[in-house]
């Protein structure tokens, strides 16, 4: 605990994270347990890292600064593509009322769905399938979050957000920019918020 408030304080909230929910929920899961066995020293540190299929679990910061740019509350349901070790979906998970999260790789969708159960999120549903396709069955959703970067923001995710939902993804192929896509009654707003540098969101045919 103390290894995750130090991060939470020097990593995360003095760089300008302040929304409370935020901030408790990175506090809250223990990130530890979402990093290889061999990895766990280094699971507190201000780095990515390494969880197998060419993925990577989120820096810290990314984490919460993805987060609170969807401005969450109790009743939002959330989809997120790319669930990697299920550590991203764990903190939508202390704030959001249901998180929805895809994985096109079936032994990190396997071992996430595993680990989150044993943690006692009940609220998180792990789907092994295409990121591009969305969830078209639980749609529409109050937020969408991507931590893999499509070469350009898919089209069925924005179908599939609320009106006045908001999603945040990285954006871009050799250089990423973080972004911001709100929807509105007349359609689409987009803002460039940082760059980034995430794996490629990956189409299921060309795995």
């Amino acid at each position: 605990m103390q290894k995750r408030q130090q991060m939470v304080d020097e990593q995360i909230a003095a760089r300008g994270i302040s929304d409370e929910k935020v901030l408790a929920a990175m506090r809250a899961v223990e990130r530890h347990l979402f990093v290889p066995a061999a990895l766990r020293s280094a699971a507190y540190a201000d780095e990515p890292l390494p969880i197998g299929q060419g993925q990577t679990i989120s820096q810290p910061f990314i984490v919460a600064y993805m987060t609170e740019a969807l401005k969450l509350t109790s009743d939002s349901r959330v989809l997120e593509i790319g669930t990697g070790s299920g550590y991203q979906a764990a903190v939508l998970a202390e704030i959001a009322k249901t998180v929805y999260t895809i994985e096109l790789y079936e032994p990190l969708a396997g071992a996430a769905a595993a680990r989150l159960e044993s943690l006692g999120y009940t609220n998180v549903t792990v789907r092994c399938g295409d990121g591009y396709s969305g969830w078209p069955e639980e749609a529409p959703f109050d937020a969408i979050i991507a931590t893999a970067a499509p070469a350009e923001v898919p089209g069925e995710l924005i179908r599939q957000l609320k009106t006045g939902g908001r999603m945040v993804l990285p954006v871009g192929s050799i250089f990423q920019e973080l972004y911001l896509v709100t929807k509105t009654p007349s359609g689409v707003e987009t803002k460039m918020l940082l760059p980034v540098r995430f794996v490629p969101m990956i189409k299921a045919d060309t795995k």
